[in-house]
């Protein structure tokens, strides 16, 4: 057998992947409610199909033929790279059990309902019963991975390598710097800010947005917006990469903001390599699901860079608040440009993770992070959550949580299984922070984001990290990128210099 034998195997299970993937994103955005049961059964009928493939006696002869066709071949030849990350991902997938594996599936198809239906009617405890089956099912999934606490292999599926020890570290760290830094920016006053809930259309709104984030690159050709619960980007090949968002009339930033969110992770996802296009780096197996980056949290430094180090800037709305007042007239005919600018990035801790500020966001995510990590040590229960959820609220932010619905139930990640998800988000701003200052100096960055011509600050990401897709591990980008490991100082030296600019 040769290496071409082996990706045509990974080829056969990364198609069933995308086609999950399908099923997913029409389960969360048009599926009618009496679908929900029919397609449970489809997921699990087709993981266990992508299961048996991936872990299969063709699967092994084809890996084994690989290995021999290369065996003369340069250590960091691509061919080499993808037969290893194939068999370490292969072993952590053998270690789970299949029916854990396949029942996870089915439960996650059923708990996007459950969790839309209980987010709707503000009613945790509906939606309680079938959380406690999911995390049972994920405690099974670390037991059988291993690891020095039982987060740590639900935070190295998404982000390989990291351990709840370390994410300690490091949140401690930004604690330290950022608190004082929230404090300081509060004590500078609250900018005006009413002219935000005023009505502004929602077709107008998606008009608008959508047309910048073509400017920033992502290509509609490859994709597509819809409407959904709860904004998220996904792939079946670098040629379908679709993007939804969550709008509301009376809350411009929410939708425009989370948009260019997702559009970052879909420029990563249509900017891949073609050579690695059904390749074993667009399948994460343990996940079951189809994805091209390097890692979650890699995923996430490319759209919390477009959503802020981009959307966020003065620069950026010198440039197009123009085109807003002219698209908002009755709305912003009384605000400047300099006070909109101020408005969308006023520092109010606040009960809502995507339309948190970016020096309060941090602190949504270490909450999620504390309680997932307890979650699955045992060490609180289920239904504790919302009592857990409120407290920590009040310690981390000081915001008190008047209901499930703006609390505990706010987030879909438990319901699709991606316990262990949320410290990406984290990381993906350190990462964001030490790949940005590095892209900075590159010829025609800075001039193109006073421009607004993103073509350099496109090309730059494109070819240092989009391309490469999950050939190369975040640690080896941010080696050659960034010159160094994971480092919160470039992040922190962001926000303190944000916050010099909000309270000048």
């Amino acid at each position: 057998m040769t290496y071409q034998t082996f990706e045509a195997q990974i080829a056969r299970v990364n198609d069933i992947l995308c086609t999950l993937n399908l099923l997913a994103w029409d389960s969360r955005t048009m599926m009618p409610a009496g679908g929900v049961e029919a397609r449970a059964e489809q997921v699990a009928t087709l993981t266990s199909l992508a299961r048996e493939l991936a872990t299969g006696d063709d699967m092994a002869r084809a890996i084994d033929g690989a290995k021999n066709d290369l065996a003369n071949a340069a250590p960091d030849d691509i061919r080499v790279r993808a037969v290893a990350r194939a068999e370490q991902e292969l072993a952590v997938l053998c270690a789970v059990p299949p029916e854990v594996t396949n029942r996870l599936a089915a439960m996650s198809a059923r708990a996007h309902s459950a969790w839309v239906a209980a987010r709707a009617a503000n009613d945790f405890a509906a939606y309680a019963p079938m959380l406690e089956q999911i995390m049972a099912l994920q405690r099974q999934v670390a037991s059988a991975i291993g690891g020095a606490h039982p987060y740590d292999a639900m935070v190295g599926r998404f982000e390989p390598g990291m351990t709840w020890a370390r994410l300690q570290e490091i949140y401690a760290e930004l604690k330290t710097a950022i608190v004082p830094l929230i404090g300081r920016a509060r004590a500078a006053g609250t900018p005006r800010h009413d002219f935000m809930s005023r009505a502004f259309p929602v077709p107008a709104q998606k008009s608008f947005a959508l047309g910048l984030a073509g400017r920033m690159g992502y290509d509609l050709g490859r994709g597509r917006l819809d409407d959904t619960a709860h904004p998220f980007e996904i792939s079946f090949t670098r040629g379908d990469v679709r993007i939804t968002s969550r709008f509301h009339e009376t809350n411009f930033p929410g939708g425009v903001f989370a948009l260019w969110h997702e559009a970052g992770h879909a420029m990563y996802e249509q900017n891949i390599a073609p050579e690695f296009t059904r390749t074993i780096f667009a399948t994460d197996l343990v996940n079951l699901y189809a994805v091209g980056g390097a890692s979650f949290s890699m995923h996430e430094a490319q759209s919390r860079m477009w959503e802020n180090r981009v959307g966020r800037t003065p620069e950026f709305w010198d440039l197009h608040y123009g085109a807003l007042r002219d698209a908002f007239p009755d709305q912003l005919s009384d605000v400047s440009v300099e006070t909109f600018w101020r408005a969308v990035n006023r520092v109010n801790p606040s009960l809502i993770r995507v339309e948190a500020d970016e020096l309060t966001y941090d602190m949504h995510i270490i909450l999620r992070s504390e309680i997932e990590a307890a979650l699955m040590a045992g060490d609180i229960a289920v239904n504790d959550l919302p009592a857990v959820w409120s407290e920590k609220m009040k310690t981390l932010l000081d915001v008190d949580v008047p209901d499930d619905a703006s609390g505990v139930l706010q987030d879909v990640h438990w319901a699709h299984g991606y316990v262990g998800s949320f410290p990406t988000y984290t990381l993906g701003n350190i990462m964001s922070a030490q790949l940005f200052a590095v892209a900075e100096t590159a010829p025609g960055v800075r001039d193109g984001l006073r421009t607004g011509n993103y073509a350099p600050l496109f090309a730059f990401m494109r070819e240092a990290v989009w391309r490469h897709g999950r050939a190369a591990t975040p640690d080896e980008t941010l080696q050659r990128v960034a010159g160094s490991a994971l480092d919160p100082a470039a992040y922190i030296a962001h926000l303190s210099h944000k916050v010099e600019r909000l309270v000048a």
